[in-house]
């Protein structure tokens, strides 16, 4: 990403309080007050009151007031809300406080632009109209954020009012806002509940079918009903009609029964979800993916709208009741609807050709009236839509041994892949006025954010390494979608980790925050247990697990999609005898010691001598690889590497050595095989050393043995395997195996 200059403004340090002898904290009252109060001058009022005692004693302080003293010092905000606390805990009148400024509630007033959404310095100013009519955009341009910088916080447009008016709208205002966004938002956390969530301990209560041979299980009450569609179900009215326009017009009949409308649904429950059985569309799954994107799309834009709704008609009601709404703030909580930071809606995505569609469609899922404008869309397909070709390896011409070339050949799903532009590093910010969209958007007055786990993990090593900048941005995430997570464990999976371990997390300044209408559990540190999370992929596997388990933890529940597997082994298409062979393993944390003891003693016993050649050793993970490449080093064995890291030149050599019987045995990765997808020639002897999480790339392997004398390939697998075998031989197949006697299996 591109440098980009950043103005932060650092915080005093609060003073120390002093401890009293009983344990109590001690401050000096006019010492408090000029750290407080730095930029205000003291009503005369107010110093008449204060007590000619040095020293006061306070009771244990809470969040609340522990953030006004932290931030005391960044603005005159804090400074009144600290006051007016301190006054009403005092019991003393507040009618001589002074009035402050009401900010600008959604954009966060005040900021600098250094924390610019893009990847570039200059943007690229382009308006084509094949652009345009690619997205469904009527009307677009490239002005900049002063065209129409806050014009999201004016008097809404004819047809927003007419939503908000009770008597047209009651069934639609009260099925949807009531019922899932006021209701999940509005929630009071309890102690009892924070001390259940924290044991991440969950019982799946009910289960529902779902597709063919899946079904859907949660935690909780089952919400699984049929929604009334005169309900909108749960959409604003103006999101509903659209979608239901583009429905129809794709040629969808029944919207109700769509899976579109079904995972929606489910979505608008605001429940943790894990889906990692969808057929991606590079896998002949168009229709599965892009209803997916639809709903989550759909539920991103419905939580968007709902919030300015919420802060307009509140910022509204202020500035024609400045006095009582005041009052209400402190008294109770109609007027608590922000966060710390603006963007509410995380979308993690591997590439970025997938990006580029998944903001397309959004674009297209937008209102007509909320995209007369949409700004910078031309330097967007231009930064997401087209790219090198993937590899230089794709028109890498094979020389085989007798000089004869054959242009290597890649698999369609390789291709619906990696085309475009499949860049892993990138980050995008997204901001909706009332008119307008615009991409690349200043971080922190975007409303969503669209990124890989790599282009975030920059941010955050930048932030780690330099203290005028951070990645608060992240404080206020309430719906995070993980798409393609299949794809993204073939990257680095640790990344995502990090990215979701840092959402949520309380601010290191101040960045335009209105304290006084912040949500209480936000000040609590709650936000976590309000976050929804939604995991979708192709496949699951422990990390994936892990994350939902042990990082997901809303409030709402839980619900995920459990289905049975029929397994890929017809796909094989040579007679090979396929030998599985399970090793003991008494935990998952020594699954891999007892995987390399069974293979150094049990298998490489039996090839270490062998003249043959030929031996491919699969390997999944490239911790595993590096032991195996280690231990092969140890015994002086004959061996070449075909690995993620290794070089194109080194690629060809050992492809080239390891056909000619220069090599005896070769090693190779799943993620080599991801990114490149080899056939490789001369293999006598298949090992599957552990099992490849992608099914599909079991029978390519196997059926690479074609030609070859013995047709013999032998897997090692453990009961901590189960979720990778189930996948390849099939769930009946993999429970068998996993709980007989006998320790080998055998598949011809």
């Amino acid at each position: 990403m591109g440098k980009r200059n950043r103005q932060k403004h650092g915080f005093k340090k609060p003073k120390t309080l002093e401890i009293s002898e009983d344990g109590g904290i001690v401050r000096k009252k006019h010492k408090v007050e000029e750290h407080i109060s730095q930029r205000i001058s003291p009503d005369p009022a107010e110093l008449a009151n204060v007590d000619n005692d040095d020293e006061a004693v306070y009771k244990e302080p809470s969040a609340y007031n522990n953030l006004l003293v932290t931030l005391g010092s960044s603005g005159k905000y804090f400074s009144d809300a600290y006051r007016r606390r301190q006054r009403e805990e005092e019991g003393k009148s507040d009618s001589e406080e002074s009035d402050y400024d009401d900010s600008d509630s959604l954009s966060g007033s005040g900021l600098n632009d250094s924390e610019r959404g893009s990847d570039d310095e200059s943007p690229k100013i382009d308006a084509r109209g094949s652009i345009l009519e690619k997205f469904g955009v009527v009307g677009a341009g490239e002005e900049g954020e002063d065209a129409e910088m806050e014009n999201d916080q004016g008097t809404s447009e004819s047809e927003q009012e007419h939503e908000l008016d009770v008597h047209s709208n009651a069934a639609v205002e009260a099925s949807g806002c009531v019922s899932s966004y006021a209701m999940h938002l509005g929630h009071q956390i309890s102690k009892g509940e924070i001390d259940e969530l924290s044991e991440k301990r969950w019982k799946y209560k009910w289960e529902v079918s779902a597709a063919e041979n899946c079904k859907w299980v949660g935690t909780g009450e089952c919400f699984m009903k049929d929604d009334n569609p005169k309900s909108g179900y749960g959409l604003k009215p103006s999101l509903y009609k659209h979608w239901l326009n583009i429905y129809e017009t794709s040629g969808g009949s029944d919207f109700h029964t769509s899976k579109e409308r079904l995972f929606f649904s489910l979505c608008n429950s605001y429940r943790d979800i894990l889906n990692c059985s969808k057929r991606p569309f590079y896998h002949k799954g168009h229709g599965e993916d892009s209803s997916t994107i639809d709903a989550y799309i759909m539920h991103s834009l419905n939580h968007i709208f709902r919030t300015r709704d919420l802060v307009t008609r509140n910022d509204t009601k202020m500035a024609k009741h400045q006095e009582t709404a005041k009052d209400e703030i402190l008294s109770g909580g109609e007027f608590l609807d922000h966060g710390f930071t603006r963007p509410k809606v995380l979308i993690l995505l591997p590439l970025r050709n997938i990006a580029f569609r998944v903001v397309k469609r959004l674009i297209q899922l937008t209102p007509s009236n909320h995209k007369v404008n949409v700004e910078y869309l031309g330097r967007f397909s231009d930064d997401f839509g087209a790219g090198e070709a993937h590899d230089n390896e794709d028109n890498e011409v094979f020389q085989d041994v007798h000089g004869s070339g054959q242009k290597s050949s890649k698999p369609t799903d390789f291709h619906a892949l990696f085309d475009g532009n499949p860049d892993d590093h990138f980050m995008v910010g997204i901001k909706f006025t009332r008119k307008s969209i615009k991409l690349y958007s200043d971080f922190y007055t975007s409303d969503m954010i669209v990124a890989s786990p790599l282009g975030l993990i920059t941010k955050i090593g930048e932030a780690e390494r330099e203290k005028e900048k951070d990645v608060d941005y992240l404080s206020s995430i309430e719906i995070l979608i993980i798409d393609h997570a299949d794809v993204i464990a073939m990257q680095n999976w640790s990344h995502v980790n990090t990215v979701v371990e840092q959402l949520n997390c309380l601010p290191s300044k101040q960045h335009g925050m209105d304290v006084m209408r912040m949500r209480q559990w936000y000040l609590d540190g709650y936000a976590r247990f309000y976050r929804q999370s939604v995991v979708l992929g192709y496949f699951l596997n422990p990390d994936m697990n892990s994350l939902f388990n042990q990082h997901c933890l809303n409030y709402e529940g839980k619900v995920k999609l459990i289905c049975e597997y029929k397994g890929i082994l017809p796909k094989v298409l040579i007679q090979a005898r396929q030998i599985y062979e399970r090793f003991d393993a008494d935990s998952i944390a020594e699954a891999d010691d007892a995987r390399l003891e069974y293979f150094t003693k049990k298998v490489f016993p039996k090839i270490k001598d062998s003249i043959q050649g030929g031996i491919m050793l699969f390997i999944s993970s490239y911790f595993e690889f590096v032991r195996i490449r280690n231990f092969l080093k140890s015994q002086n064995a004959s061996f070449c590497l075909l690995g993620e890291y290794t070089k194109q030149s080194d690629i060809s050599r050992s492809r080239v050595w390891f056909f000619e019987g220069k090599r005896k045995i070769m090693l190779y990765t799943e993620r080599a095989h991801f990114y490149h997808r080899y056939k490789i020639r001369g293999m006598q002897n298949l090992i599957i050393y552990s099992l490849p999480e992608r099914k599909e790339f079991y029978p390519e392997i196997v059926n690479m043995l074609e030609g070859s004398h013995g047709l013999t390939c032998t897997v090692l697998f453990s009961r901590f395997d189960q979720l990778r075998l189930e996948r390849i031989v099939g769930s009946t197949a993999a429970k068998r195996m996993m709980t007989s006697e006998k320790s080998i299996f055998a598949f011809c």
